[in-house]
């Protein structure tokens, strides 16, 4: 009889636990915007602006952000921020996060902008929400495209 209550009891809490870990929705990640920061020998420093939807039923609060930016399909940016907040439910909000291009990441993507298409580029912002306390947090991976500035017709040669 006491096997039984305790097998019942264990079988109560695995499943408890697994309800518990329900699955989000993914974060939805996009870039919102890039501003020059003052850069340092060879390297140079962004603002990059997240809008950061959560189109889950709970909000998400945050404590801190990481995050790795490619573009056209290498390597480009890095960057992280202790930044604090909460994603409402069915909400969004923008985080700006400075991060680091090495100089040698600029050299390679000035190459690939000058014999490429120089009017948009492809990106891939892979990161972590970190989460507060023991909550583990929220990773992220999008994809999406930006529009990149033009000179005017008179200053191409």
């Amino acid at each position: 009889m006491n096997r039984c209550v305790l097998l019942i009891s264990t079988l109560l809490l695995i499943l408890s636990g697994c309800a518990a870990l329900r699955l989000h929705e993914p974060l939805r990640v996009s870039v919102a915007g890039i501003e020059p920061l003052e850069g340092r020998g060879m390297e140079a420093r962004f603002a990059v602006h997240l809008r950061i939807q959560n189109h889950d039923g709970t909000p998400l609060d945050y404590d801190g952000i990481g995050l790795d930016l490619d573009l056209r399909g290498m390597s480009f940016a890095s960057g992280v921020s202790d930044q604090q907040g909460t994603i409402p439910r069915f909400g969004e909000t923008v985080i700006t996060v400075p991060v680091t291009v090495p100089g040698t990441a600029m050299i390679r993507h000035a190459y690939g902008f000058a014999t490429g298409d120089r009017t948009k580029a492809d990106y891939r912002l892979r990161g972590h929400l970190g989460g507060q306390g023991f909550a583990i947090g929220r990773y992220f991976d999008s994809k999406g495209e930006i529009t990149l500035p033009t000179m005017p017709p008179e200053q191409v040669h």
